[in-house]
């Protein structure tokens, strides 16, 4: 007796920002939209944080050895929402976002 699977719809969003804050905030919105249209929610799920570092001279011209180091933190979390309704689909689609925050989303 094989059991049948059921054709659900899986979004699987990506989220990052350069601030934990407003990542927070962004995924808590996209949560609460999710489960408001009756969707199953996994996550959010926190990635690596990628760090990225850059080092210049202090100085243009002597003074080698006098640097400073910059350093730029990238945030990033991962929401699966399962079985996904069109109007879940649309809700999700027109939610206003804080500045800052780069989405990427996959069906």
């Amino acid at each position: 007796m094989v059991k049948k699977e059921e054709a659900s719809t899986r979004i699987r969003i990506k989220i990052r920002a350069y601030d934990n804050r407003i990542i927070d905030q962004a995924t808590k919105t996209i949560m609460e939209t999710a489960e408001r249209n009756e969707a199953k929610v996994v996550g959010p799920v926190p990635l690596p944080t990628e760090r990225g570092r850059v080092t210049v001279n202090r100085s243009t011209f002597v003074h080698k050895d006098a640097r400073e180091q910059y350093e730029i933190r990238t945030h990033k979390r991962l929401i699966d929402i399962v079985n996904a309704s069109p109007k879940c689909v649309d809700a999700l689609m027109n939610l206003n976002l804080p500045a800052g925050v780069d989405i990427e989303v996959k069906m």
